[in-house]
Order: structure tokens, then C-alpha cells, then sequence
């Protein structure tokens, strides 16, 4: 009976066990041919970003492409650590920054489909500091004038980038500097999200809401949202909702221990040719708190570590419609929705609107690079970049630490190196 029992025990164990790979289990591999690509062509690519690593302009890079769900291409370029000679591997884990938007907007819509809240409701029903809000307007002495908001901010500005706020750097500068906000950096906050977001509400705007695209807090403001709407921190809401459902087993805020080693070191370029670590552990421009500090503040507009395994699933769910691997995130027309510009007639950029977390290409010539309109994504400040391209059924997500990246032209010739390899 004993010897049973302990059968039936391991015999569970395994499935746990197997069942827990599975999830967790990398994407299946395809031949490029199997993929429409063609592998010649992939092959001049591959030399193309191994140059940039060659060249001394990156310390390392990991670049994945999914077609049809498949890997058609991967490749992992260079060190994540050039002191410590430590490569890049599939596992290495970057600070993906404003990636992080869009994980967030996804969070907003998933509480949004339970009705937990409305994107067309107002701000100040969710955090009553952003209510009767007033606009900087420059004036000719060198200062600003108040004058009353036209409109309430609703969650669609905010998911949208037409809030009124920046990142601290409009006609108000000096006032939203003195009260500690500028810049998209939150690890060293010594303070949770919802009281940040809180005290920013007393700041001024920017700009009238639903008249300007304007990048900045809008969505580490969407973050505190999520946690009033659904009572949980944002990484507690992210790590169920989300990262435990589709696999994510490598995307935190803040970095377990055992980790420390699989994390990128972010350099910077050297004046006279070449690339340095930063030596700063804090700020914007420097390796971040996200090993030691506070680890109290939950970025949601650009605080998340990723990998590109782990983005790649989550806009593999995107291009799914909402599902993968039979877990199943928002509906098909909640995708949509997301996938489709709300600007209207606000400017934004040549050929390209703005959706619910993402860019959005509306005229493939206005924008003069190759891809399919259709095509949504962003990037993040270390350098990383994404896109989603339905109509191909293409995934990409290209990492790497550096920054400023000063005068490199990698972003371009990904892209094209990805679509002169497509052959079906």
C-alpha cells in the first residue's frame, strides 16, 4: 500500500512537473521554408546584427521572430555582461521599459471586459486627487498661466496619450520636478504607485485632455487604476491576469536574487567610438534599482524585466485574437479595439495612429518603411523594440541594452532584413 502510495505521488509530481514545462516550454521551431522565409536570406540578416555587436556599438542583443506561431528566426549576439563574459542566451532578462505599456493596457481591458470598470469613464472616479484639473499655458514673460481643463480625463486618454500629461517636461517643469516627477523612472520610489499617482493630481497639465498625443505618465497613472478597480498591487493583478497564464515565467518588476545573473547591463556609448557599462545605479540612464532598492514601486508605464521568450507570448496572444495555448487573455473584438487608432484627426506620426497601448500603421507609404498597415507595436528607452504584423502573421521582438543609442540605424535594417527574407 505504501509502495502504491508513493507511486501515485511521484506519478503526480511529473504531471505537475511536465504539465508546469509546458507552459513554460519555448515556441516550436520551424524550418524557414516551413515559415514562407527564406533561409539564405535570413542568413544575411543574421550577419547584418552580428555587425553591431562586431562593430563594438551593442555589447549583445537577442532577436526573435514567430511566423504562423512558429520560430522562423532567433539569435542571441554578443555578452549581457562584457566584464563578467557572460553571453547572451535565451533566458537573459532586459529592462523592457515603455514595453511595459502595453501589458498594462491589456490589464486595463481585461477589467474592462469583467466590468469592473469603463474605459469612457472618468479619471477622478477611480482617483478623486485628478478632478477639476487645470492646464499650463506658456505665456510671452517666460512662465505659464492656469486656465481650467475643457474636459475631465477619461481612461481612453490615458490609453491613448492624450491625458495632457508628459513626463514632467512641459510648461510646468519646475513644479512637477519639485514634487519629484520627471521622467519615466520609478525604482528608486520609496512609496507605492497609488500614492505617487495620487499626489501627482495636484500638478498641472500639459495640455486640454482628448486634444494632443502626448507621451508620458498616462500609463503609470492606468497602473493605479488597475489597482483601485481590482484591489490587488499592479504585480500581484499582472502576475495572475497575465504573466502566470501565458507562461511569463522571467517578467517581474523588481528581480528575485537568484536572477541577478540572467539580468543585461545597460551601457552607454563612449565619446571617440566603442560602448561602457554605466556606472550609475540610479536614474534613467543607469542599471536601475531593480536588483537593491525600495521595491515598492510598480511601474506600469516602464518598469517591467522581460525577456524576449516572454514578450514574444504575450503579443503572440495578441495576434492570436486574445488566446494562446488554450488561456485565453481578452475577446478577439477587445484586440481589436486595442489594434485600431483612436487619435481621429489629433497628429501623431506620418502614416501611423495611436490605439489602446499601441501604434497603429494607417498608410504604409505616408509612414516609408517596409511592413503592412495594420502593424502595431512600441519600444522601450534601453533600446528594444516590437511589432505585430497581422497580415503576415509575424511576431518580432528585438532586445538589447544601450542608451542612449546614439547613430545606430539597427531598427531599420531589422526590419527590412526581417521582410526581404519573406518568400511566400
Amino acid at each position: 500500500m505504501l509502495k502504491s502510495h508513493r507511486r501515485w505521488v511521484l506519478s503526480t509530481l511529473l504531471v505537475i512537473i511536465c504539465t508546469a514545462s509546458a507552459v513554460a516550454a519555448d515556441f516550436e521551431r520551424s524550418s524557414a521554408a516551413g515559415a514562407g522565409m527564406s533561409s539564405a536570406r535570413l542568413e544575411r540578416l543574421d550577419t547584418v546584427l552580428k555587425s553591431y555587436v562586431d562593430k563594438d556599438q551593442l555589447a549583445g542583443q537577442v532577436v526573435l521572430v514567430l511566423r504562423h506561431g512558429r520560430i522562423a528566426f532567433s539569435a542571441e549576439n554578443g555578452l549581457r555582461n562584457i566584464k563578467a563574459g557572460l553571453p547572451m542566451t535565451e533566458d537573459t532578462i532586459f529592462r523592457i521599459a515603455s514595453q511595459t505599456k502595453a501589458i498594462v493596457s491589456a490589464g486595463i481591458m481585461i477589467l474592462h471586459e469583467r466590468g469592473q470598470l469603463d474605459i469612457g469613464h472618468v479619471l477622478s472616479r477611480y482617483i478623486p486627487e485628478w478632478t477639476d484639473m487645470q492646464v499650463a499655458v506658456a505665456n510671452e514673460q517666460g512662465g505659464y498661466d492656469l486656465v481650467p481643463a475643457k474636459r475631465p480625463i477619461t481612461l481612453r486618454n490615458l490609453l491613448t496619450h492624450t491625458g495632457g500629461m508628459s513626463y514632467g517636461n512641459g510648461p510646468a517643469a519646475a513644479a512637477w520636478e519639485a514634487a519629484g516627477f520627471q521622467g519615466w523612472y520609478f525604482a528608486n520610489k520609496d512609496e507605492a504607485i497609488g500614492i505617487s499617482i495620487a499626489r501627482m493630481g495636484s500638478l498641472p497639465l500639459d495640455a486640454h485632455p482628448g486634444e494632443s498625443w502626448i507621451y508620458g505618465y498616462n500609463t503609470d497613472i492606468l497602473g493605479a487604476v488597475i489597482e483601485k478597480a481590482s484591489g490587488v498591487d499592479l504585480s500581484t493583478f499582472l502576475q495572475a491576469e497575465i504573466f502566470e497564464p501565458l507562461g511569463m515565467e522571467n517578467t517581474h518588476f523588481y528581480l528575485p536574487e537568484a536572477k541577478a545573473d540572467q539580468l543585461a547591463v545597460v551601457y552607454q556609448p563612449k565619446s571617440g567610438g566603442g560602448i561602457e557599462a554605466i556606472p550609475a545605479t540610479d536614474g534613467m540612464r543607469s542599471q536601475g534599482l531593480y536588483l537593491n532598492g525600495p521595491r515598492k514601486s510598480y511601474s506600469g508605464g516602464a518598469g517591467l524585466l522581460s525577456t524576449a521568450y516572454d514578450y514574444a507570448r504575450f503579443l503572440q496572444m495578441t495576434l492570436n485574437g486574445g488566446e494562446l495555448n488554450g488561456e485565453r487573455i481578452l475577446s478577439r473584438k477587445t484586440i481589436e479595439l486595442m489594434t485600431t487608432s483612436h487619435l481621429g484627426d489629433i497628429r501623431f506620426r506620418d502614416g501611423q495612429g495611436f490605439g489602446l497601448g499601441f501604434s497603429v500603421v494607417n498608410d504604409l507609404g505616408a509612414r516609408g518603411s517596409v511592413g503592412s498597415e495594420g502593424e502595431y507595436g512600441w519600444g522601450g528607452a534601453y533600446h528594444s523594440t516590437y511589432w505585430v504584423d497581422p497580415t503576415e502573421d509575424l511576431v518580432v521582438v528585438y532586445l538589447t541594452q544601450i542608451i542612449p543609442a546614439t547613430g545606430l540605424d539597427d531598427y531599420l535594417k531589422l526590419r527590412s532584413g526581417i521582410y526581404q527574407a519573406i518568400v511566400d
